[in-house]
């Protein structure tokens, strides 16, 4: 199920970078598209790499991207600008994700 949440992120990702770059209302909501679809993008690749031997880890990285990308998308189609202030949230998950793997994988 994991590699399937994570091809849907990844589809999900490239469908945001492409409206950012032909579809976006303004400059900044093309930029949050951008950055949302990179990071989304980025760390779905990155959970396949990793969900085999650091399933949990895998998970936080999933959430974390999840969260950090669909706040930017949604103040980018017009949602509230205090989503902006969740967005670090998800940032904070994906750091605390990939300490974890490095954790996991020092002690491999």
């Amino acid at each position: 199920m994991l590699g399937v949440l994570a091809a849907i992120s990844a589809a999900l990702a490239v469908a945001a970078g492409a409206f950012g770059a032909h579809g976006a209302s303004g400059e900044q909501e093309a930029d949050w598209l951008r950055t949302g679809g990179l990071y989304q993008l980025l760390h779905a690749v990155a959970v396949f790499a990793i969900m085999g031997t650091a399933r949990g880890p895998a998970i936080v990285l999933l959430g974390g991207s999840a969260l950090f990308a669909t706040t930017l998308y949604a103040m980018a189609l017009g949602g509230p600008r205090w989503l902006g202030a969740v967005t670090p949230v998800g940032g904070a998950l994906l750091i605390a994700g990939w300490l974890w793997a490095a954790w996991l994988f020092w002690q491999n």
